[in-house]
């Protein structure tokens, strides 16, 4: 059997963050050339040996995105990997062939589903907008919903001042309803939620939301009881986008509709020529594999325990026995 060819091989970094960036990186995730080197080698040396892992990238851009959410500890970053190869390949609709171009992910993106904005915010961070209330509940499924906002994620990890700045979320919930809801079960939601913020590697640094329906407050309740205190204190609710900008909320960023200076549909266009330069990237993902039939009931290590209820993105056409039917439920990759 030959050598594995791997994603991506083993690069010599050259750190492409600008000084102010550099000298962040160091107070706040303890990160240095020194630093870095040792636990890249590590992260590399760890996936080569992990007889779990079957593909990954070892690039550092990619490894970083861990390391540098985990402030260079390099045990819960390794952690970190596998619980996200392990999540890609267990809900496996929502991360695999994430294309922009597909007739449905297109028309998401038009209608300004979910998009970043071009440039950064005052303190370097680049801005997501969320408008749920755009998506047709009866058009679209639930895994449209995952798979959208999977590829506007990994297409901005692959940034470094991103991975090392933080994002800020402004979401407006005009025109969500009940139907929105039921895409999901409430287990389903507890799962996304909980394995979003543990296992997709993103430091969230705001979070705005405007035009919250008073009927839907039970919705949004359940919702902030399961994201951690640490991302709670930093979500700002608003009735609406008056609300919002006398509470001072900086809306420079934003599109020209919400208090900016550039229209929605150029950010749009602007973010699509980004989505589309990354996409080679994010199908080399596709490749990306873990061997789930390692993941037995050992808790010991780590394992995955396969589950009656499958996921809501579940694939009915797989072929692929091992995932079909498993949703997730980590043992000592636990997520609760």
């Amino acid at each position: 059997m030959g050598a594995i060819e791997w994603i991506t091989e083993a690069d010599d970094y050259q750190c492409p963050l600008s000084e102010e960036t550099q000298k962040l990186a160091k107070e706040e995730l303890r990160e240095d050339k020194n630093t870095r080197d040792q636990a890249l080698e590590q992260m590399r040396n760890w996936i080569k040996l992990n007889p779990r892992i079957e593909n990954s990238r070892l690039d550092a851009r990619f490894l970083l995105r861990f390391l540098r959410t985990k402030k260079f500890n390099v045990p819960m970053a390794q952690e970190a990997t596998e619980r996200y190869l392990l999540l890609r390949q267990v809900y496996h609709p929502a991360f695999t062939k994430l294309d922009i171009t597909e007739p449905n992910m297109e028309e998401l993106l038009s209608l300004g589903y979910i998009f970043a904005v071009p440039g950064r915010d005052a303190q370097g961070r680049r801005v997501i907008v969320a408008r749920p209330g755009v998506f047709d509940p009866y058009k679209f499924t639930n895994a449209d919903m995952c798979k959208i906002h999977a590829i506007t994620y990994e297409a901005l990890m692959e940034d470094e001042e991103s991975q090392v700045r933080g994002f800020v979320h402004f979401a407006d919930g005009a025109g969500v309803s009940f139907p929105h809801l039921t895409l999901f079960t409430p287990r389903e939601a507890v799962r996304i939620v909980k394995n979003g913020e543990r296992t997709v590697p993103m430091r969230h640094k705001e979070v705005h939301a405007i035009n919250a329906h008073p009927s839907l407050k039970f919705a949004l309740d359940f919702g902030m009881s399961l994201i951690s205190e640490k991302i709670r204190k930093r979500v700002k609710l608003y009735t609406s986008l008056e609300d919002a900008l006398n509470n001072k909320m900086d809306a420079s960023m934003l599109p020209k509709e919400y208090g900016g200076t550039m229209p929605m549909k150029e950010m749009i266009d602007l973010w699509r020529k980004e989505l589309v330069e990354l996409k080679p990237t994010l199908l080399s993902h596709d490749r990306m594999r873990v061997r789930l039939h390692l993941y037995s009931e050992k808790a010991r290590e780590g394992a995955v325990s396969a589950l009656k209820q499958g996921f809501g993105c579940a694939d009915v056409g797989s072929s692929d026995s091992t995932i079909h039917g498993i949703s997730g439920s980590f043992r000592k990759l636990e997520v609760d």
